[in-house]
């Protein structure tokens, strides 16, 4: 799962990038509001984490900016900030939690593991894709009736951004920007797909032609 995080504080930025990632996330860190924003239609993030004063375009202006460009990406601002009113502001701004500094980072986790359980509309901490296909959010493991799906690093990283697209299509460019960051031959990147599909059950991953795949709930 791909998280931007916007901190200017270098050493907790560090401190919470190394944690994440040592549970399973992939964390895009940033210490300027312009950059983050610009990654933003770079990149495709299932979470936002956002400090509120950065340089550059401030957290709260930046997440209105993306809510007012239609941007629905789940966002949480990590901030010090303790008065009411920029409480308030941030739930205006679109965001989904807010998180007071100093916190502990096992609490981020379960703040980002609920917003996400939120968006995805479950009460669980495993998301259930089909009839015996299920996909652990906390652990990022998929089983099916029981028995633990073995998938390379490549066909997990589709399957986590077809996952952060539910029920979207997500176009071979898409792909090719996200998980190679350089230009691959679509041919094996659909290779790299089909070979997915191969080990879920039928329909899980479905091929709309000439636009890209989906999974859909």
């Amino acid at each position: 799962m791909k998280v931007l995080l916007l901190e200017d504080e270098y050493a907790l930025r560090i401190s919470i990038e190394e944690f994440l990632e040592d549970i399973g996330y992939d964390v895009d860190g940033y210490g300027n509001g312009d950059e983050a924003y610009e990654a933003v239609y770079e990149k495709s993030y299932a979470i936002l984490l956002l400090d509120v004063n950065v340089p550059g375009m401030n957290g709260f202006d930046l997440l209105g900016t993306l809510r007012k460009d239609g941007n629905k990406t789940p966002a949480i601002f990590l901030t010090s900030m303790t008065d009411i009113q920029d409480l308030q502001e941030g739930y205006k701004k679109g965001c989904c939690d807010y998180i007071r500094k100093p916190f502990d980072l096992d609490e981020l986790q379960l703040r980002m593991m609920q917003v996400c359980k939120n968006v995805l509309h479950e009460d669980e901490d495993i998301l259930t894709l089909a009839d015996g296909l299920r996909y652990d959010l906390k652990q990022f493991t998929l089983t099916y009736n029981d028995k633990h799906v073995l998938l390379s690093k490549t066909e997990k990283d589709i399957l986590n951004m077809l996952l952060n697209h539910y029920n979207q299509i997500v176009s071979i460019a898409m792909f090719q920007d996200e998980i190679w960051g350089e230009y691959v031959d679509p041919a094996n990147i659909r290779v790299q797909i089909n070979n997915l599909r191969k080990k879920l059950p039928k329909d899980v991953i479905q091929n709309r032609r000439g636009l890209g795949y989906i999974v859909e709930r």
